[in-house]
Order: structure tokens, then C-alpha cells, then sequence
């Protein structure tokens, strides 16, 4: 028991707001994973995240899930068994670009509230749900690698370092979830017309009836929408309403 009330008392920690320089400096941070060569290495994250999304709505709906897989090109697949239609498939579909955006936001908010250990803690139970679905040995890897990083800032770390780190990740997700919405996009127009239907805003094509385009377009509003709300959350400014 005294063990159970010292994990919670971890989590559940209030800590100060960072000061203004050093938000600054983790959002620079974000921006760096995500708009320098370093996303070919980061963007591992955002998959591991997107792929959470199919899984949960797929959850949700009463879907069976069978498995998850991350691979080394960055790319992830969520195998769940069910009706190939109907509303249940659209919302698996739909869960994936919106995941990392929302996640982001999530976390964002709960270091606007004041609890950045919280938001860390809250994406190592993410992880952990993940990892039990995990069906590949690059997956597994990943999983740890991101799991083992993040505990030992939530655990280890200082309380200005798991707040300085809620904050790089949570801009890393939002701004990651605009950017791979971008990249579906362009991943659709090197396809060409005849060779999109794997993308999820195809696939949601075929299922929901409109257009892959709106379905990106759709993406894009979701994320930044989570993109702008969670900067007034890190940097503690007043809605502009």
C-alpha cells in the first residue's frame, strides 16, 4: 500500500510552471524532432501514437483487435476483426491521424492544469497498452526504447526536467500529428489516382462515401485545431474569444 501511495503521489504532483524561456526552448525542441532530418527518426513516436488511435476506436466499437505492428520505415498497421463496414470500421479508420493532435492536446492540458508528471505518466499507461499488442520485434523495441526514456523522466528525473519534457512532448505530438496529416497528402499524390487505397482517408473513402480528399482535409482541421489549442495551454495565454 505504501508503495501504491507514493506512485500516486508521483502522479497525481502539482509542480510549478516552467518559466517562459524554457517553454520557449522545448517547443524549439519539438520543432527540431519534427521539421529537420531528425523526423526520420522521431516520427516513430507519432506512429506508435497514430497506431493507439485504431486501436482504441477499434476497442471502442467492439471490434476484435489482433495486433499491432510498427516497422523500421515508420509506417504501422492496427489489425482488428469485424464487419469490413458500418460505422465501427469508419471510427477505426478515422482514430488514427487525429490520435498524436489529440494526445498532444491531452498532455498539453494536463500541464496547463499544472500536473506534467501526470501527462508523462499518462502516456507511459499509453504505452503499456500498446506494447501489449504489439506483434513485431522492431515494435517491441520501440515500445521499450520510448517506455524505458519516458520512466526514468517520471521516475529519475527532476521535477523542472518532467515538466521541461511534458512540454517538448506534447508539442512534438501536436505539431507531428499536422505534419503527418501534410504528409498523407502528398504520400496520395505520389500515388496517383489508381494506387491510393491503402491510405486511411481512401480506405474511409470506400467506407463513409466521400471523397479521400475531404477525409485529409478533415485530418488537417482536427490537428490544427489541437495544434493551437494546446500552444495558448503551454504558453499560458488567453483564448482569442
Amino acid at each position: 500500500m505504501e508503495q501504491l501511495a507514493d506512485l500516486w503521489s508521483r502522479v497525481t504532483a502539482s509542480q510549478p510552471a516552467l518559466d517562459a524561456p524554457l517553454v520557449w526552448l522545448a517547443l524549439a525542441v519539438s520543432a527540431a524532432a519534427v521539421l529537420t532530418p531528425a523526423w526520420r527518426l522521431s516520427r516513430h513516436g507519432v506512429t506508435i501514437v497514430h497506431e493507439a488511435g485504431h486501436g482504441f476506436a477499434a476497442f471502442l466499437t467492439g471490434r476484435r483487435l489482433n495486433g499491432i505492428r510498427l516497422h523500421s520505415d515508420t509506417s504501422g498497421v492496427t489489425v482488428s476483426v469485424g464487419r469490413p463496414s458500418g460505422l465501427g470500421m469508419a471510427l477505426t479508420l478515422l482514430a488514427g491521424y487525429p490520435g498524436p493532435a489529440a494526445v498532444g492536446l491531452g498532455a498539453a492540458a494536463l500541464v496547463g492544469l499544472g500536473h506534467p508528471a501526470g501527462a508523462l505518466w499518462a502516456l507511459l499507461g499509453l504505452l503499456v497498452l500498446v506494447l501489449v499488442q504489439i506483434r513485431n520485434w522492431f515494435g517491441l523495441w520501440s515500445i521499450l526504447v520510448a517506455g524505458t526514456a519516458v520512466f526514468a523522466l517520471t521516475w529519475w528525473g527532476p521535477a523542472e526536467w518532467q515538466s521541461f519534457g511534458a512540454v517538448a512532448v506534447s508539442g512534438f505530438l501536436l505539431l507531428g500529428g499536422v505534419r503527418t496529416v501534410l504528409e498523407l497528402q502528398s504520400a496520395r499524390r505520389r500515388l496517383g489516382r489508381g494506387r491510393r487505397g491503402t491510405t486511411d482517408a481512401d480506405q474511409l473513402s470506400r467506407v463513409a462515401g466521400l471523397p479521400g480528399l475531404l477525409w485529409v482535409g478533415f485530418f488537417l482541421l482536427l490537428a490544427l485545431a489541437c495544434a493551437g489549442a494546446g500552444a495558448l495551454l503551454l504558453l499560458r495565454l488567453p483564448p482569442p474569444w
